[in-house]
């Protein structure tokens, strides 16, 4: 724990209770933290100040960007279509390889240097055309009453709600949050309890826990993402086993990307991840039964695109983030053998292709309604 330094915007925060010692427990995640007056969680952004806990990052970001949707990464999720994508600082897990460390990790405000409220984001993404928000580059579950309070105000103007998270929340908030969103990709960063709790700082069965529920009790679109890093979670055995949960749990349908690891935050001395093993990944999957598998963070166009389970018809052509080929009909159905592709699909494809291009929000204060 930590003491609490010049916050930003303060507000009272959901899912906690006082314990017999005094402390405030904070129940949005299964680390529990346990805080005395002016600590702060492992997050950085959920503190107790006074006899409350509070989100001290609400309507505050590290940054606005609209990016294609594959980025991520989500293939299946309105295609071509650019997403404008925000993150705060902080996070609940504490993996040392992150690569978005410096916001993930801060713990200076000062990271956080654009502001937005929900309507004034909501009314900026209608305004630029992009048909979904993704809640990114941090995980958004320690945020959570600012998600939520974005997505609904995008739910008004007709636009989609996207998380990228570790999915590492409890089953209350998980609720909430998800209920919410539109579509996730979530990071299932091993399929080991060692790895999640020596790398991660955490466990894996709250994230097979939120998979399970995403997948069968709501209606969010679903992928998964995992970083194969050499040596701790790339083996051809574990790769193996997690393919066949997610078959046997989630089902085949659920697209699981394979993605390059590159040296960062405290494993700077472990290698990049070499291409054989991500095609090799990719192979594993598809032995399985999983129809939709990517490699991701290389130039593999064979590994990036889209195939029919049915026919093996390329539905789907991708080089890096942009589309090279669509053989699909307007409502996801394989033009060759009339099978469908699952997804979500809203007519032809988008072309907003590989661009990325930063916004300030400010620039958009007064853009009607």
């Amino acid at each position: 724990m930590t003491t609490v330094q010049h916050p930003a915007a303060v507000v009272s925060a959901r899912y906690w209770h006082r314990l017999d010692d005094g402390r405030l427990q904070c129940d949005l995640c299964p680390r529990f933290c346990k805080l005395h007056e002016n600590q702060q969680g492992l997050c950085f952004v959920r503190a107790r100040q006074g006899d409350e806990m509070v989100l001290t990052t609400y309507g505050r970001s590290s940054g606005f960007c609209i990016d294609p949707i594959e980025k991520k990464p989500l293939n299946h999720f309105l295609p071509g279509t650019p997403v404008l994508s925000f993150g705060t600082a902080g996070c609940n897990l504490a993996c040392k390889y992150c690569q978005n460390w410096d916001m993930s990790k801060s713990r200076e405000m000062d990271t956080l240097a654009d502001s937005a409220a929900p309507e004034a984001l909501a009314r900026a993404a209608k305004v630029l055309d992009c048909r979904s928000v993704a809640y990114t580059y941090n995980d958004p579950v320690i945020f959570l009453e600012y998600a939520v309070d974005v997505a609904k105000e995008c739910r008004k103007l007709g636009i989609k709600n996207v998380a990228v998270t570790a999915g590492y929340i409890c089953e209350e908030p998980r609720m909430e949050f998800f209920e919410n969103m539109d579509a996730a990709n979530v990071d299932l960063k091993a399929f080991t309890e060692d790895f999640y709790h020596k790398v991660t700082g955490s466990h894996l069965q709250p994230v097979l826990d939120t998979l399970k529920y995403i997948k069968h009790e709501t209606s969010v679109w679903l992928e998964t993402t995992t970083l194969l890093i050499p040596g701790y979670n790339d083996s051809a055995q574990e790769i193996d086993e997690m393919t066949q949960w997610v078959v046997s749990e989630l089902g085949p349908d659920v697209p699981m990307h394979f993605t390059a690891f590159h040296p960062d935050w405290k494993m700077q001395d472990v290698p990049s991840t070499p291409f054989e093993k991500l095609v090799q990944a990719r192979e594993i999957a598809l032995k399985n039964g999983v129809r939709y598998a990517y490699t991701g963070n290389v130039h593999d166009a064979k590994g990036e695109s889209t195939y029919c389970h049915q026919c093996g018809a390329e539905l789907i052509g991708r080089d890096w983030y942009v589309l090279s080929e669509w053989n699909l009909t307007g409502d996801g159905h394989c033009k060759s053998c009339g099978a469908v592709c699952a997804g979500v699909f809203d007519g032809p494809p988008g072309n907003w292709g590989a661009k990325r291009q930063p916004v300030r929000l400010s620039d958009f204060a007064g853009a009607a309604q």
